[in-house]
């Protein structure tokens, strides 16, 4: 469907003239045509007022459209002077006109399915530990009073707990350090009570399904080549001694075992001390390996008590060791200064040791 625009010309006191006799009797077709052209006019001029984004062409145009008024083209045409807008049309009039507008028209073109998608990133803050209510329909029967009610959600369980979120509590709590009454507060502020007692017990059920697991890692962990060990203070309000009721000190132990370039961390909390633990994990040690190497500071209660037939090789922590003479160089400066360069020749081996990538046997070597 093509759209022409119609020029409509009037002047201003011809308008107020129809205002005036709209008032006494209906317009004519064509005065009905002069006032609304007039009024879209002014509607564009007032649409162009409040974009701030009209050009100075457009304004020209609109000036130039409004400026045309009956008056000036009959006083043209009396005086036997043709209309400008009207003699290039008069002159257009006998040339053929050429196909097209001048633009290129709009091709079809066609969608291919891009390799890359695009991506949208939206990151959103959530509680640690989510609750979800599901409201089940019931009916009873009017005849027996049998309630019916309908099946949960497909993946909705019987048990309050989901098997993942005791996990997320105990990694919590024993990975990040986040206090079981420090998690209540958070979840209290997010909508989600979960009281710290209810951490405790659900952590401490899933403790023991895990027992199993623990057992083997300790069993893993007692072939290592290489075992260190040490001791720090922990508080612990209510504990159950193992070793005797007159100690007082209670500790976490810390073991790791290297074996075949991969480590292996335990942790025992309680008032055995560091070597009493690894005792109890060498007792996992298959009896046809060599003895292996532990590596520990000199404290007295960091040596196991081993039973008969189960060796090691006894390694001193050597950090300790030269940190002492770092520590009184200013009283005997040479006594410590041929330590520390003789250590300075070990650390020096090893950091070659290390860039090549050598062999224990190598490394010794």
């Amino acid at each position: 469907m093509k759209l022409t625009a119609e020029t409509i010309e009037v002047s201003i006191q011809e308008l107020e003239t129809l205002v005036d006799d709209a008032l006494q009797q209906p317009l004519s077709e064509e005065n009905h045509r002069k006032r609304k052209g007039a009024i879209e006019t002014l509607a564009e001029l007032a649409r162009m007022l409040a974009d701030p984004e009209t050009t100075l062409s457009q304004w020209r145009a609109l000036l130039l459209k409004a400026a045309t008024t009956e008056k000036t083209g009959k006083t043209l045409k009396r005086a036997g002077i043709e209309p400008s807008g009207q003699a290039g049309k008069d002159k257009k009039a006998g040339q053929k006109k050429r196909k097209g507008h001048g633009r290129k028209p709009a091709g079809k073109g066609k969608l291919y399915p891009l390799k890359e998608p695009g991506v949208r990133v939206r990151i959103v803050g959530q509680a640690p530990i989510q609750a979800a209510v599901y409201e089940l329909e019931r009916m009873r029967c009017n005849l027996c009073g049998e309630v019916f009610e309908a099946p949960a959600p497909e993946g909705v369980g019987e048990d309050k707990y989901d098997e993942t979120w005791a996990s997320m509590v105990a990694m919590l709590k024993y990975g990040n350090g986040v206090p079981f009454h420090r998690l209540e507060g958070l979840q209290g502020n997010l909508g989600i009570p979960l009281p710290a007692s209810t951490q405790w017990e659900m952590v401490e059920e899933a403790a023991e399904l895990l027992a199993p697991a623990h057992e083997e890692w300790m069993r893993q962990a007692a072939q290592g080549e290489v075992l260190h060990n040490d001791d720090t203070s922990v508080r612990i309000l209510q504990m159950k001694r193992e070793t005797s009721e007159d100690r007082t000190g209670v500790f976490t132990s810390g073991i790791v075992a290297t074996a075949a370039g991969q480590k292996m961390a335990l942790y025992f909390s309680g008032d055995k001390h560091a070597g009493e633990n690894l005792a109890d994990v060498m007792k996992w040690r298959a009896a046809e390996l060599p003895p292996p190497i532990r590596m520990c500071d000199a404290l007295s209660r960091n040596v196991p008590k081993l039973p008969r037939g189960l060796e090691s090789v006894m390694a001193n922590c050597l950090a300790h060791g030269r940190r002492n003479f770092v520590v009184v160089i200013d009283n005997f400066p040479c006594e410590c200064r041929y330590v520390l360069e003789t250590l300075g020749e070990v650390y020096g081996n090893d950091e070659v040791a290390r860039e090549r990538g050598m062999t224990a046997a190598e490394r010794l070597a």
